[in-house]
């Protein structure tokens, strides 16, 4: 496998894992997914709701020919994320160590160079 065929999988790999991982807490109604949706006043729908839409955005990034579709999808999910750590819930949340932050701030990062590296495939841009 080329260098660059391992680099573009890992950057599909590491967002999908995240949002994947991420999953389960939603999903279980895990104590700190529901504080997080409660102070944000989407308990339970914004949980579940947000949980499908993740699962949908890590399939999209993980089929190439869709990766570019679930990236622009994954930018619009990390904003509001990281929109809601900086204004509502802060990038500590119960004790956390700002990890949930910093999983947002990377899945971000690493869609942000996907629709990049996949800009060519983007039917508006192709013009």
């Amino acid at each position: 496998m080329k260098t660059k065929n391992i680099v573009h999988l890992i950057l599909r790999l590491v967002p999908a894992a995240i949002l994947l991982q991420t999953l389960y807490f939603k999903f279980s109604a895990a104590p700190e997914s529901v504080h997080i949706f409660t102070t944000l006043g989407l308990e339970p729908y914004g949980r579940i709701g947000l949980g499908i839409i993740e699962l949908i955005v890590a399939i999209l990034i993980l089929v190439p020919k869709t990766t570019w579709i679930g990236a622009i999808l994954g930018i619009g999910i990390m904003l509001g994320a990281i929109f809601s750590h900086i204004t509502e819930l802060g990038i500590v949340v119960q004790n956390d160590g700002g990890v949930l932050f910093t999983l947002a701030l990377v899945t971000f990062i690493f869609c942000v160079i996907l629709v990049w590296v996949n800009r060519n495939q983007i039917p508006y841009l192709n013009k």
